[in-house]
């Protein structure tokens, strides 16, 4: 699995509703592909998934040891 398959799989439900709207204006302004905006959407989407994620974890063991 490339980085450009990973983006694709984050996109389901409205994230590849915002993705699909987003991607023709800025690959027009970029000139990136279509499919490559997508997949940066789909990765950026992923990252911040992760992020909160981590962050909820590290708040929950913080509150757990004091």
């Amino acid at each position: 699995m490339d980085a450009s398959e990973l983006g694709h799989t984050a996109l389901v439900g409205w994230r590849e509703k915002v993705a699909a709207s987003v991607a023709g204006p800025v690959s027009k302004r970029t000139g990136l592909a279509d499919e490559q905006v997508r997949a940066l959407i789909g990765a950026l989407f992923f990252v911040l998934a992760v992020y909160y994620v981590v962050g909820t974890v590290r708040r929950a063991l913080t509150t757990v040891r004091t």
